[in-house]
């Protein structure tokens, strides 16, 4: 059942944020949801209206101590001393919300961190502007008395060895914090970000008075890789060349790294843990998930064991049936939602679904645009829309299929009996895909699932909309492509829906956009 807060975030500023799946289990994903639906991007912690005590605010510790509609508010606290040197102030409070952000907007904006503080392997996910951090002492005072001779005479410093090493080694640690692979346009922001901070590092004779700094930063990346795999980081060891085929062992080869805006991609264990222990763990679970009322111990162990299970999906990509076998408690709604979070740090079910009736009317509009045999198509789909809410986000779906010149019937099959060999033939026969069960081509669904590798992964599901947010939920949770003839809807639902690595958009995506 939804449920809904007020959050107050500043003397005058306050938003209502809804949660369409209930209010979150824990106090740390309920603040996860907040940063997001209120775009915070400080850090701080939570207050609850305590009426035992004339409605003073005390320190929110447990879900328990609030239900819905219930009243919270947002206490910043103090940046780090970093910050205070780069001039930002010691509390931020987030200008008011226009009414369109308060109930269905979500944030991409990427300064959520993972915040288990038994990892070291913590991440924040790439941010819109790049920081650059403060360097050593002595590189900082060469850079001070450059920044005097530039601004008097407009001299342009050519850094010693010493003080670029330093720089590119300063730069380097900050760009790890978010990601051991990185794309050429975020090399570009981390090298302009550079000189926009100090205008005495720009290069004469560049173009973009940076493109030294740029190349110099991808050399030093590539070496920082390869001391990284020294050191045993997963997310650099799994490209290590013994890792890879016969005959096929070049650095370029399949190189695993993240691709769609993961933030934990290959995560190291959690300290004090190896990977003996937590494979005894793995198989707790395998009892721990045939009890009943078991839930909170199942979910307290599959956050521990997160690392082990995803080193594996990355690094043996194995399948299906295989995933299904050593992790069952994975193939539950409940579980692929907390999964999604571990591995992009922001939620999925509600985000997802809300995004959907976002942005339906704005669709709906575009689609109207579209003549011919598409175009009336779209309106056939568009037809199918009616008062039931649920219905109207799976013609929403296929509509967007439909638009992007795909089949929707290779994303829904529709069957009478899941017991009958006809259908179960042709459910070993998809690839990827969500099933519904109807008694008659237009009774009430009796249940729908989803279909991956020929297997069902999920089923007794209630829509056709939850259906499609979990199926891309596990292309996340088990490091899958999206299948070829369905990498447009996907892409879509994850760049311009999820607003997830929205950078680059193909041209469908863009034209949609």
């Amino acid at each position: 059942m939804a449920a809904i807060l007020r959050v107050i975030l500043g003397p005058d500023s306050g938003q209502r944020v809804v949660f369409p799946a209930g209010l979150p289990l824990t106090v740390s994903e309920l603040e996860t949801e907040i940063k997001s639906q209120c775009k915070i991007t400080d850090s701080f912690r939570l207050q609850f209206m305590d009426t035992l005590f004339g409605s003073e605010f005390m320190n929110l510790t447990s879900m328990d101590e609030i239900e819905d509609k219930a009243t919270v508010k947002v206490i910043f606290t103090p940046c780090r001393p970093q910050d205070a040197d780069q001039g930002v102030g010691s509390f931020f409070f987030p200008p008011t919300s226009t009414p369109d952000d308060t109930t269905t907007s979500f944030s991409g904006e990427s300064t959520i961190i993972l915040t288990s503080p038994e990892s070291t392997s913590s991440r924040s996910s790439w941010p819109e502007t790049f920081q650059v951090p403060r360097f050593s002492y002595d590189a900082e005072f060469k850079l001070d008395n450059a920044h005097g001779a530039f601004k008097a005479n407009g001299t342009l410093l050519i850094p010693d060895p010493k003080l670029k090493s330093d720089i590119l080694e300063g730069l380097i640690q900050e760009v790890v914090n978010h990601k051991v692979y990185v794309t050429d346009r975020e090399f570009d922001q981390v090298a302009e970000a550079l000189i926009l901070r100090h205008p005495c590092l720009q290069e004469k004779g560049s173009d973009t008075g940076y493109g030294g700094w740029k190349t110099s930063l991808k050399y030093k990346l590539s070496n920082y890789r390869t001391h990284l795999r020294k050191v045993g980081c997963p997310e650099a060891c799994v490209n290590a060349l013994k890792h890879k085929p016969e005959g096929k062992r070049s650095p370029a080869f399949a190189v695993k790294k993240p691709k769609r805006g993961e933030v934990a991609y290959c995560p190291s264990f959690p300290l004090g843990e190896s990977h003996q222990s937590l494979e005894k763990m793995r198989v707790e679970l395998l009892l721990d998930f045939k009890q009943r009322n078991n839930r909170e111990t199942v979910r307290a162990k599959m956050e521990k064991t997160f690392a082990l299970r995803r080193q594996e999906v990355i690094r043996d990509a194995p399948m299906i049936s295989d995933v299904q076998v050593r992790w069952p408690a994975l193939f539950d709604v409940m579980e692929i939602n907390a999964e999604f979070k571990r591995v992009t740090t922001m939620p999925l079910q509600s985000k997802f679904i809300s995004q959907i009736d976002l942005h339906s009317a704005s669709l709906l509009r575009v689609f109207e645009k579209r003549s011919g045999q598409q175009g009336q198509k779209l309106r056939d789909m568009a037809a199918m829309m009616t008062d039931d809410i649920d219905a109207g986000r799976e013609a929403i779906i296929k509509a967007l299929c439909i638009y992007l010149n795909e089949d929707p019937e290779d994303l829904v099959q529709e069957y009478m009996d899941l017991t009958d060999a006809n259908t179960l033939g042709a459910i070993e026969g998809t690839t990827v895909g969500i099933y519904v069960i109807r008694e008659t081509p237009n009774s009430e669904v009796s249940d729908v699932g989803v279909i991956i590798e020929g297997q069902v992964a999920l089923q007794d599901l209630e829509t056709v909309a939850l259906a499609a947010a979990m199926l891309f939920g596990l292309f996340y949770t088990l490091n899958m492509s999206y299948p070829s003839k369905l990498r447009y809807t996907f892409e879509v639902i994850q760049k311009l829906i999820m607003e997830l690595d929205a950078a680059e958009l193909s041209g469908k995506a863009q034209s949609l956009n």
